[in-house]
């Protein structure tokens, strides 16, 4: 059974969601190449804390409709958040959010201030660091022969990329590995992750708000893991110095995905932001 339990239409795509618990609302913006599974071992615990906690698949992603003909981009992403807030009526929630989440929270937090509470950015995108060089020169010039690729090359490319988000590798096999794979293990899927992930990795979505982060005036906790090998800790160090209050906690042994290498100190780090004031 998956992780999200209901669907809602907004702006005429579906969304898959899951809404649970009462009190201060907090919104769950995960990544990619990722879906909310990637929430699963904190989520709950949250929501046990005694918050509303609403979990959403990003538009193209996971449960979520993939549309042949709608914008996925970080950009149409945020419009599509705040009109999914609107619809189930969450005012001034809490963002939790974590690589391409990230900078659809920052876009909130700069473009429309006022909207959220607090925001906390995981091994976040920013500034000029996506997508990576190898992703850019497929976007640019190999991006139809790769989504032509077979399904069997396609695992194996997805495999690596995953192994890749972990400190401990380790982490990164059997169950835990089939379930981010399996949203891509059918033709429809493939082609979705490079119509609606791949081909919009586009840093002009966080370049053009990085001289506005200095007016985000809401708390905002940085938390990253230090062997990160898709985003190093000094974009976290650069972000913390450009966002006024911003507090910045590294954790050791953890990369890219660190709710899946320490999700017990991720959620104790979400759960102490949430008691911030």
């Amino acid at each position: 059974m998956s992780f999200l339990d209901r669907q809602v239409l907004v702006d005429g795509v579906r969304l898959a969601y899951r809404d649970r618990g009462e009190g201060d609302p907090v919104v769950f913006v995960h990544g990619t190449p990722s879906y909310s599974h990637e929430w699963r071992h904190v989520v709950p615990h949250v929501e046990a804390a005694g918050h509303r906690v609403i979990t959403y698949d990003l538009l193209g992603y996971g449960d979520s409709e993939r549309p042949l003909d709608r914008d996925t981009s970080v950009g149409a992403q945020t419009d599509l958040l705040l009109a999914l807030l609107d619809e189930l009526g969450v005012e001034n929630p809490t963002l939790i959010t974590h690589d391409i989440g990230g900078a659809i929270g920052q876009r909130v937090a700069v473009l429309h201030p006022g909207r959220i509470r607090r925001l906390m950015l995981i091994d976040t995108v920013s500034y000029d660091s996506w997508p990576s060089a190898t992703w850019q020169e497929i976007i640019r010039a190999r991006l139809d022969s790769y989504a032509s690729m077979s399904a069997a090359d396609f695992e194996a490319m997805l495999t690596r990329q995953l192994t890749m988000t972990v400190a401990d590798e380790a982490v990164m096999t059997g169950d835990d590995l089939r379930a981010f794979l399996a949203p891509h293990r059918t033709a429809v899927g493939r082609t979705s992750f490079f119509e609606h992930q791949v081909r919009h990795y586009d840093a002009r979505y966080t370049r053009e708000i990085s001289d506005r982060l200095g007016e985000i005036a809401i708390p905002v906790r940085i938390v990253w893991g230090r062997e990160d090998r898709w985003q190093p800790v000094s974009y976290a160090e650069k972000l913390a110095a450009d966002i006024p209050g911003a507090l910045l906690v590294v954790l050791d042994g953890a990369g890219h995905f660190l709710m899946e290498d320490d999700p017990v100190r991720l959620t104790r780090e979400v759960l102490d932001f949430l008691a911030t004031p």
